[in-house]
This record gives C-alpha cells, structure tokens and sequence, in this order.
C-alpha cells in the first residue's frame, strides 16, 4: 500500500511531494511540488510516483503535512447522498431546494477553501462562535489532475456551521467557509491502487472527554451521483493549472443535537484510504496561526 504524501524531513528543511509506503518515505525528484505533479497525465503521475518508491526513504520521522500546496484548490459537492438530503431539510425547514438539487441533473459545487487554508492531522479544527451547530461531514476526497483525471482518494472533513445554513440556504458560504473548516488527512492513496471507490467504508467518531457523543459508518456505495459527474461538472467551465481536490459530499451526519463543541475531538477513518484526529478549537484561536503559516507552511499550531 502506497499513498501520495506532502512532507518535510526530521531536519525541518523544504515542504516536499513524496510517496509512504511500509518503508517510509521516498521522496519524488521529478518535481518540487503536489501542484507541479498535478501538472501531468495520471498515467505519467503514476509512472513517477512508481519510480519513487526505489529512491531510499528520507532519514528520521518526517512530519506529514496537508497534502496540497500551490494554487490547488479544495471545491465541495452537496447534497450527493440521501441522507443528507434528509439532514438540509431537517435543519433548514426549506424542503423545495435540497429535494430540487437531489434529483437535478446539475450537482451543488462550491468552492471551499484554497490551499493554505487546509489543515490536516493533529492540527485543530474550527468551530465559528456564532454559529450554535457545528458539525463534521466526512467525505471521500478526489485529487484531480489540470485535466480531470481523477489521480488519488483522500479523507476529508468539511466541516461545517449547520445553524448558519439552516438559517438561510443563501448562507452557505459562511457556513462553508471559515478559518480551519476543511481538513484533510495526509495521505492520497493512488487511484490504480483502489480496485472500486464505490465500495469504501467510511467512519465518523466525535467524542467529548470519555464520552463517544455519536459513533457512525456507511459507505461510498450510498452515493447518489457517480464521481464522473461530479468531476465533469467542475471543469466543465472551470480551468484548474494546478489541479483541483474535490469532496465528494456527506454521508454520516450527526443528529442535530449533537452539536461539536470546542475541545471536542473528531476522529474520520476511510478504509484503505486514511484517517485523521482533530481537536475542535474556536476559529478565535485559529485565526492568527493561519496568518502564520500562509508566510510559513511549517509553523506548527501552538494553542
């Protein structure tokens, strides 16, 4: 088993592209960058990928960092399971809408965050102070390629401000999009490499000290709509140089009183693919680190 990783070595140098397999990390000489290996067809992606794992893994125990750099950006679907579906009405109240982009042949797309933006393992996630529910979605992740192709699965959490949205659909870039609201786990599991993503098992945990709040798991094989669909609508008017990472939509949703908390943990696992743990922090907390590491990716978060 082999994943697309984002790293810096045990003596702190450069963020660098690089492949983990049971031997370590290799990293991938032929570009300095995820974005310029996004740059390529999936076949010659996977040609270099493959050739990477016969350099000699780095020394010591790298830091696995969020596995997109340069100008990728994250995009979300929505409203692509039936539960989910179920869940937008429950907390918006406004049937019409979810049920008329459930059955319509254009999915909801929206950008969710750029690059910079994305954290990943261990690192915090946000929950916003005026918004009463929060909650995580977790969701299969498609690395794409400038020319769609669909080059790597990841795990995902987009997280998001339920209240927000319910309050209004109109508000759905502010329940979308705040500070450390998208995660993603640092490893990108080659698509060869994945024999049916319609067959994935997919868990979602959140706990509260001792206490497991809600517990559950489903499958990618609930998706209403097929990954092909969803990737040719975002580049049907849409160019992405640097390739793009998409999130599929939710399929395990919490019931709405079982809101996250801050100091609450997430915990999101897909089999085969990743898993992530991520502690719930107000976005007040956030805030100044983002400033801090879009000037340096590497700065750690410190509380």
């Amino acid at each position: 088993m082999t994943s697309i990783v984002r790293f810096v070595d045990s003596a702190g140098g450069r963020a660098r592209p690089g492949v983990l397999d049971e031997d370590g990390v290799h990293p991938i000489e032929s570009v300095d960058t995820l974005a310029a290996l996004l740059h390529h067809s999936a076949a010659e992606i996977r040609e270099q990928v493959e050739t990477a794992c016969g350099n000699a893994p780095v020394d010591g125990v790298p830091r696995l960092l969020s596995p997109i750099d340069g100008d990728t950006p994250v995009w979300g679907a929505g409203v692509t399971y039936r539960v989910s579906q179920e869940a937008r009405i429950e907390e918006s109240g406004d049937e019409d809408v979810y049920i008329r982009v459930y059955k319509a042949e254009r999915p909801e797309l929206f950008l969710k965050c750029v690059a910079h933006e994305v954290v990943t393992d261990g690192e915090p996630v946000g929950r916003r102070p005026d918004s009463e529910n929060d909650t995580p979605e977790p969701e299969l992740a498609l690395m794409l390629n400038t020319d769609g192709e669909i080059v790597a699965y990841g795990v995902c959490n987009d997280m998001c401000a339920r209240a927000i949205e319910g309050e209004n659909p109109l508000y759905i870039p502010q329940a979308k999009i705040f500070a450390a609201s998208c995660v993603l786990a640092p490893t990108m599991r080659p698509a060869w490499e994945v024999p049916d993503p319609y067959d994935l098992t997919i868990r979602l945990r959140l706990s509260r000290g001792a206490d497991v709040l809600f517990r559950g798991t489903t499958s990618t094989s609930e998706l209403a709509r097929t990954l092909e669909e969803l990737v040719d609508c975002l580049f049907c008017a849409t160019a992405f140089p640097d390739g793009v990472v998409l999130s599929t939509g939710t399929c395990l949703v919490p019931p709405l009183d079982c809101p996250s908390e801050v100091g609450d943990i997430i915990e999101i696992a897909i089999d085969d693919i990743g898993s992530m743990r991520n502690v719930v922090t107000s976005t007040d907390d956030i805030k100044g680190w983002m400033h801090r590491r879009h000037a340096d990716p590497l700065v750690a978060y410190g509380g």
